[in-house]
């Protein structure tokens, strides 16, 4: 019997209630079921202070951070991957499920990202907040999974496939094979671990007291871990910075250099290239040369610094690959599952509070 318009209709509402959620510390991406991601905005709630009434959710919070009167706090609800200030996330969550998903709907089967080294507690806080959210049913994958899925890696085949995906709050590091996770490593050391080291430096080596989203600037602008053959441009950049003397307190300009900026990212950087090792050291030879042949691919958004691909190949030995759209991959995967759920929920970690 062909399908109706009506029928087409149905189907069409009824594929918006299924969502992936990539709930990053920096930003979370909603992918809507037959629409792909919907929805691409940074993890900050301003709030009320003294209250829990959020004022500002996503971007325009995120404009308000370091800028804000004394009646109102900028609050990023996750850190290091896993719920921080569970009201404020939970309103997050709330709020980018009615913008992913308008209008009047039923409540909502969620797919959720997850760090592979989350605890049992942190687990139960994201179940709780994302049910409270309107979620009619959780399901947990893990973030290297979904990573590796997103980047269209063979994660079914019995053959091994490593991927490391540096983001805001975490990097994952695995190897996965037929399915699961063989081994991994998951640290806290990301995007935010990066702007902290760029801040320190500036504070210890200039004394000058600079904001994190000044130093997300730097890192973005001139930030690097290696040099890199195709941008020899790189090593000559600038960039000028306002901050605050740490003596006198005064305003002052200080202009970063590239090389500089390096050096302040050496120790986030090892801290990746050493989960890297450890994972290679821990996975079964016969996949060892899988991850030979094959390569390691990086995701999330530390994939996009220049020259991470090439000094981890140094440090190892492997071919290092960045995924198509790095910053996409973990929403990419957890919609992946919700488009094939059934297929694919052997993937997915039992969601029990």
């Amino acid at each position: 019997m062909p399908q109706t318009s009506t029928d087409a209709s149905r189907q069409k509402t009824a594929s918006s209630r299924d969502i992936g959620i990539d709930l990053g510390t920096a930003n979370t991406l909603v992918y809507a079921r037959g629409h792909g991601i919907v929805l691409n905005e940074p993890s900050v709630v301003a709030v009320k202070a003294g209250t829990t009434t959020a004022l500002a959710v996503g971007t325009e919070a995120k404009e308000t951070i370091g800028r804000t009167p004394g009646s109102i706090t900028a609050i990023r609800p996750l850190r290091g991957g896993v719920i921080c200030d569970y009201e404020a996330a939970e309103e997050m969550i709330r709020h980018f499920v009615r913008k992913a998903v308008p209008g009047r709907r039923p409540r909502t089967r969620m797919v959720i990202c997850v760090p592979s080294g989350v605890t049992p507690v942190e687990r139960r806080a994201i179940i709780h907040a994302s049910t409270r959210a309107g979620a009619k049913s959780v399901h947990l994958i893990e973030e290297p999974m979904a990573a590796a899925i997103g980047a269209g890696l063979p994660v079914s085949e019995p053959r091994g496939s490593m991927v490391v995906d540096i983001g805001g709050g975490t990097s994952e590091v695995a190897v996965i094979s037929l399915g699961g996770i063989v081994t991994s490593q998951s640290l806290r050391v990301g995007g935010d671990r990066m702007d902290a080291a760029i801040t320190d430096h500036v504070r210890k080596e200039h004394a000058l007291l600079i904001g994190e989203r000044t130093a997300e600037d730097v890192k973005v602008a001139i930030g690097s871990a290696w040099p890199v053959p195709g941008l020899p441009e790189l090593e000559s950049r600038a960039y000028t910075v306002r901050g605050r003397e740490k003596a006198g307190g005064m305003p002052r300009t200080l202009e970063l250099t590239a090389l500089d900026v390096r050096a302040a990212l050496d120790e986030p950087v090892e801290a990746v290239i050493a989960a890297v090792r450890t994972t290679l050291e821990e996975c079964p030879p016969e996949l060892s040369g899988d991850v030979m042949e094959r390569g390691i691919v990086l995701t999330g958004g530390g994939a996009l610094l220049p020259g991470l691909d090439l000094r981890i190949a140094s440090a190892t030995g492997i071919p290092v690959f960045v995924a198509d759209a790095p910053l996409d991959c973990v929403a990419l995967g957890s919609g992946r599952c919700v488009e094939d759920m059934d297929t694919l929920a052997g993937l997915l970690a039992p969601a029990k509070a």
